[in-house]
């Protein structure tokens, strides 16, 4: 899970190809098939200087953020990202907390080991307070925030959590989007009371 994956896979040369095949599709599909409102998401983007050396790779395939109102947003999902928020945040139009990643990589527990599934919790309060710590910075420097993982799906609570934090947005799987919708919305309602 904390292998070779993510950014640093996009300007190696063992994966260059590949993704140039990825920014291809994405032109396309904004280009020629109008659908400029795509935000490309760049997922385990480690460091400041692995951002650059993306956006620079994808900018030598015709995406450049910011150009035809292409976003590029980070997956929050590294420690890094939050201690470096707001670094982050000078190369990113927005956030997406990847729960699961945040959880396994502020723990030390990989989500998938038996072993440790009772320690496995994205309630966990490290986890809770690096979200904490993670919105109001990037917000302070105008990126949203949205969370996508299977907690909002299952835990009114950590939806009300979410809410109180400042999240901008949270991705749910379809047949939770009632309910969740019902729990953001109850939750909002106690903001303003």
């Amino acid at each position: 899970m904390i292998g070779w994956r993510g950014a640093s896979r996009y300007y190696s040369d063992g994966y260059r190809e590949g993704f140039a095949l990825e920014c291809r599709a994405l032109r396309r599909v904004r280009e020629e098939m109008g659908l400029s409102n795509v935000i490309v998401m760049i997922p385990f983007c480690r460091t400041l200087e692995e951002a650059d050396r993306v956006l620079e790779t994808m900018a030598a395939e015709g995406l450049r953020r910011g150009e035809n109102g292409l976003k590029v947003y980070v997956m929050a999902e590294i420690p890094a990202n939050v201690i470096l928020a707001q670094d982050f945040a000078e190369r990113f139009d927005g956030f997406s907390i990847g729960s699961n990643d945040l959880t396994q990589l502020t723990l030390g527990v990989d989500r998938d080991s038996e072993a440790l599934a009772h320690v496995f919790d994205e309630n966990n309060a490290a986890v809770r307070r690096s979200i904490e710590v993670l919105v109001p910075r990037a917000r302070s420097v105008g990126r949203p925030v949205g969370l996508c993982g299977q907690r909002p799906s299952d835990d009114p609570a950590f939806t009300e959590f979410l809410v109180k934090a400042g999240v901008n947005s949270i991705s749910v799987a379809p047949d939770s989007f009632a309910a969740v919708k019902q729990h953001v919305a109850a939750a909002e309602a106690n903001l303003h009371t």
